[in-house]
């Protein structure tokens, strides 16, 4: 990478260019392992002390004669109470796997569960919608697709009028969504989308809770890029927002009103419930992960909005010791990271320029944040800081205007993960020229780098000579400082590392010339 000519150190035609080419691929490798390792899960809609108190709350294994029992009664029971027992019985037992694989291999039952659900006795739907919650969360892909006569009505009670129904149906589709592919196929040309956008205007908290548990299922499909999130062509164009008559045409969820509401419900303020922006936060995050059409959440002020949540976030983790707000805080800087990594914010204006310092510091109280309640999410905050400052200039004149080189290296110690991840922000700010250098050296950092020479890791090593590589570029004096300070001995112990030597060698070089 280095060539050696007339005894001067010199980078290659393009030397910078190559070290932004080489964290480009890191950087590339480490989204796709984070768009790999989805959050799935399944929701439990259960009222555990209530059944406590009842002394029901141990599951019961039921035979098919039993089953069979239940059903009868709750399908020609005299008594509504009778019917109504019945079918609580039934939804007790199917907390058990045993007693859910002898009712699903049992025929009819499936038929007549769906016949109770379709009733127009109201309690009796109740229950009935509550047994195939009880199946929905099941582990086993069988025990879901076996409710798949189901869900075409799950579907259509979205509209009804009862806000405790609508979120049973929400969770109990979220749970099938994520574990059958063929649920979802059925359900995508049923309108699935469109009944979600229908009820994200809900002014139900618990409603839209479970309705961004839903969809967030629905968005970690495999084929969520190619057959759900996309916009279909001749629909909506990349920066165009969608009206409701583009929504209705089509059962995409960027051509719905879905991500505009979202949006709304991401705004930081009183309105603002945090159980309902998480929710919507990940759905989010899972979008942009897809890359199928970030431009378009770009024009609609994804950046803005998450820019002022981010902000808001900050505040508050400054009012308040409450460690849930990392639960929210975890999506939100994953989406902005991901958004930063996109030409088009370019395009549209780079809508976080404005205010630059703000968001700096409301990251680093973050950061500090995060130091002391939940420290894996450090991480997170670093590669927002790697984007921010990747090409951005102001981003990193904020870190020397906010005096925030010294923290940021203190947080060198924390892993090899972090100390990449530190020492490549630095990176940034280096690879910016002579001005930035001067400003990173002299100081603190030289005598952190030796420190950093002298672990093992070859990822934290091999960052520590990029950085130095840049300093000795556009700061020659610190090529001198480095040998004062016994550098020569810190980079002997790395040249037999095959992927080291080159650059340890060169560094050697300019030390000695220094």
């Amino acid at each position: 990478m280095w060539s050696r000519r007339q005894g001067l150190l010199r980078p290659v035609a393009c030397g910078v260019e190559e070290l932004r080419r080489r964290r480009r691929e890191r950087e590339a490798a480490l989204r796709k392992a984070r768009r790999e390792q989805q959050l799935v899960s399944k929701r439990l809609l259960r009222d555990d002390i209530l059944e406590e108190a009842e002394g029901e709350c141990v599951a019961v294994i039921f035979g098919e004669a039993e089953i069979q029992q239940f059903l009868h009664l709750a399908q020609r029971g005299t008594e509504g109470k009778e019917r109504e027992g019945a079918l609580a019985s039934l939804r007790r037992g199917l907390q058990h796997p045993e007693t859910q694989n002898t009712f699903i291999r049992l025929e009819g039952s499936m038929r007549t569960l769906v016949g109770l659900l379709t009733s127009n006795h109201a309690l009796l739907q109740l229950e009935a919608a509550r047994c195939l919650h009880e199946l929905s969360h099941s582990e086993q892909p069988a025990v879901a697709e076996a409710c798949l006569p189901a869900t075409s009505y799950l579907l259509t009670y979205l509209s009804g009028h009862s806000s405790d129904f609508i979120e049973l149906c929400l969770y109990t589709l979220g749970n099938l969504i994520v574990e059958s592919e063929t649920v979802r196929k059925q359900l995508l040309p049923q309108g699935i989308v469109p009944a979600l956008a229908a009820c994200i205007q809900s002014p139900h908290l618990p409603v839209l809770e479970a309705l961004g548990y839903a969809l967030s299922q629905l968005l970690q499909a495999k084929e969520a890029p190619e057959n759900i999130i996309p916009v279909w062509e001749g629909q909506v164009s990349a920066f165009v927002i969608p009206t409701d008559s583009t929504a209705s045409a089509g059962s995409s969820v960027l051509s719905s009103t879905l991500p505009q509401h979202m949006l709304q419900l991401l705004q930081p303020g009183p309105k603002l419930n945090p159980g309902v922006a998480v929710e919507f936060a990940w759905c989010l995050h899972y979008i942009i992960c897809s890359q199928v059409n970030n431009a378009l959440l770009i024009a609609q002020g994804a950046l803005s909005t998450l820019g002022l949540l981010l902000l808001d976030l900050a505040g508050a983790v400054q009012r308040t010791e409450d460690a849930g707000l990392e639960l929210l805080a975890c999506p939100v800087l994953r989406c902005l990271s991901n958004l930063l990594t996109e030409a088009a914010v370019e395009a549209v204006g780079g809508q976080m320029q404005s205010g630059d310092e703000r968001v700096v510091a409301a990251l680093f109280i973050l950061l500090q944040f995060f130091l002391q309640t939940q420290p894996r999410l450090i991480p997170e905050g670093l590669w927002l800081l790697n984007n921010l400052t990747a090409n951005s200039p102001c981003f990193c004149t904020s870190l020397f205007s906010l005096d925030l080189i010294e923290p940021l290296l203190q947080l060198l110690p924390l892993s090899n993960v972090v100390s990449v991840q530190v020492l490549t922000v630095l990176c940034n700010v280096a690879e910016k020229g002579p001005a930035y250098c001067r400003h990173l050296w002299p100081g603190p950092l030289l005598p952190a780098l030796l420190g950093m020479l002298a672990f093992s890791d070859t990822e934290v090593v091999g960052q520590s000579l990029e950085l130095l590589q840049l300093l000795f570029l556009y700061r020659p004096e610190a090529a001198q400082d480095f040998y004062q300070q016994s550098g020569l001995q810190a980079l002997e112990k790395h040249e037999a590392v095959a992927e080291l030597q080159d650059r340890v060698r060169a560094l050697q070089q300019r030390a000695l010339q220094g």
